[in-house]
């Protein structure tokens, strides 16, 4: 049996490896299919394309976008099979990452006000040139010795009860299904855990909302994913013609408790990457 993994970031946006790495990675850990998912951008799908003919791994180009959602949860759509060069994605990501940068001087400055001693240039070095996200924000906190982990980091500042946070510009559920379908892709639910429902039934409503706005598929294994929560996630796949999906969401060293290709003790299984893509 083979294994793949459909959800993963590079330097592009909160990333610690660069897209060519985290194919590198991918092959080294023995798995067939990978789908590169960062955040707002699709900016590092060419050079992992590229690096995944090389080693033999087969490759879809994805993109994770944050949709408005009501706290406490969030809620993130993954978009499969999207064409790079599409101008409705290329509108999309540029609205989404001014928002992001718009987000970074407020974080700041919040950061500031409480004697954090912290520059946006020291974040776009972190960043690498990728999208700048929260993570970028932690190394830097733990680097300077304001936190002792990167969870303290959010907890303290960065999480959405953290002393500095801020939101950044999002898009509809709705909007964002309809612009990834029209980009080529297929939207998908990321880690249905993270919409933070009281009970199944409430997240069941909440999915079948997402299916009535033409959502595709449904993120099943995730690192966040418990084994009830995952068996549920698989009948309501079926009960609603979903594709069922999965993924580690690696980060590389600002989530090192997550390996590439598992989630938790799980692997995802290459049937899940075929029927994507057939489906694409």
């Amino acid at each position: 049996m083979s294994f793949v993994d459909l959800h993963c970031h590079s330097t592009a946006s909160d990333g610690a490896l660069a897209p060519r790495d985290v194919v590198r990675a991918a092959h080294d850990a023995g798995l067939t299919g990978l789908a590169l998912t960062d955040h707002d951008t699709v900016a590092g799908c060419a050079d992992a394309q590229d690096e995944a003919h090389i080693l033999g791994i087969d490759f879809i180009c994805g993109i994770e976008i944050s949709c408005e959602y009501p706290r406490p949860g969030t809620l993130h759509l993954l978009g499969y099979g999207v064409d790079p060069q599409s101008p409705i994605l290329h509108d999309l990501t540029r609205r989404l990452i001014a928002g992001r940068s718009e987000r970074n001087v407020k974080i700041i400055a919040a950061l500031r006000e409480q004697g954090v001693a912290i520059t946006l240039d020291e974040v776009l070095d972190q960043s690498k040139g990728g999208t700048v996200g929260r993570p970028h924000f932690a190394s830097i906190l733990l680097r300077k010795g304001y936190v002792s982990s990167v969870t303290e980091a959010f907890k303290k500042y960065l999480g959405q009860t953290g002393t500095a946070y801020a939101d950044k510009e999002t898009v509809s559920a709705r909007q964002a299904i309809e612009m990834i379908r029209q980009s080529g892709g297929l939207p998908v639910l990321a880690h249905p855990v993270q919409l933070k429902k009281d009970n199944f039934g409430q997240l069941t409503n909440a999915v079948k909302e997402l299916v009535d706005y033409g959502l595709a598929g449904i993120e099943v294994i995730h690192s966040d994913h418990r084994e009830m929560l995952i068996d549920q996630l698989i009948e309501l796949a079926n009960r609603y013609d979903l594709l069922p999906t999965g993924g580690s969401d690696f980060h590389g060293s600002s989530k090192p408790h997550v390996r590439l290709g598992w989630a938790g003790n799980r692997r995802i299984p290459r049937e899940m990457f075929d029927r994507l893509l057939a489906r694409a």
